[in-house]
């Protein structure tokens, strides 16, 4: 079975917003159903579970029915990191589900997310174990102590911007949580860094400059020009 767990428990602090910016509403829809809906319409997405910022999982319920998000089946309160949000999520999951089933894990805050990167993230996570969505790295990367100025270069070609979604057998990440909440390991960036953390090779799935994650207002902003966006039928793919 293939489960997408949609993070959704952060409050948005950059945005500088009243409310969490996963609950913003860009062209009369909030963002996080346009990333529910991308997992939904994906035929090989079984199911989708939720970790919601406390105090929202009503306001989260009522848009799963009102947009009809039939794959939704339970809607997780979020803790105060990432990693707890991602471990309690998995704790919920793991009542009614096996060792071997994938799970999906993935920002709701990405609504851009395509369903060829989500394929490709459940057979990489099939063939290897993992799967992390990434790009290259296309800028030249600086290497700076004061973050004022900048004497090296980091070769840019040993370099991956990694983006969710992130695979894994459920068994196997929630055995890699609890072994690092035993090492003191609480507030990892990402599941990919908390796997790296614990001495775990991870492999490489598609991703996408689409891929966009909403952390800023000028993100909102290319949110929507990508909504509005066609791409032009004689460019190659």
């Amino acid at each position: 079975m293939n489960i997408a767990m949609i993070i959704a428990g952060g409050s948005g602090s950059r945005m500088h917003q009243d409310i969490p910016k996963q609950f913003l509403t860009v062209n009369e829809k909030p963002v996080i159903i346009y990333t529910l809906e991308v997992f939904q319409k994906h035929p090989a997405i079984d199911e989708i579970v939720v970790v919601c910022i406390e105090g929202w999982e009503q306001v989260l319920w009522a848009y799963v029915r009102q947009f009809n998000l039939s794959k939704v089946s339970m809607v997780v309160k979020g803790g105060d990191c990432g990693q707890n949000s991602i471990y309690r999520g998995l704790e919920e999951i793991a009542k009614t589900h096996v060792e071997e089933d994938i799970v999906l894990i993935h920002d709701a805050i990405r609504p851009m997310v395509s369903e060829e990167i989500i394929s490709d993230c459940i057979n990489k996570t099939i063939e290897y174990g993992s799967a992390i969505a990434s790009i290259p790295c296309a800028e030249a990367m600086l290497v700076s102590e004061d973050q004022k100025d900048s004497d090296r270069v980091f070769d840019r070609n040993c370099l991956k911007r990694t983006q969710t979604p992130q695979g894994f057998r459920l068994g196997k990440l929630r055995d890699i949580h609890k072994k690092a909440l035993a090492q003191g390991i609480t507030n990892s960036i990402a599941s990919c860094t908390l796997m790296i953390e614990m001495g775990e090779k991870v492999y490489f799935s598609q991703g996408s400059e689409k891929n966009l994650k909403l952390t800023t207002v000028e993100d909102i902003d290319i949110f929507k020009a990508l909504l509005l966006a066609r791409r032009a039928e004689w460019l190659k793919e």
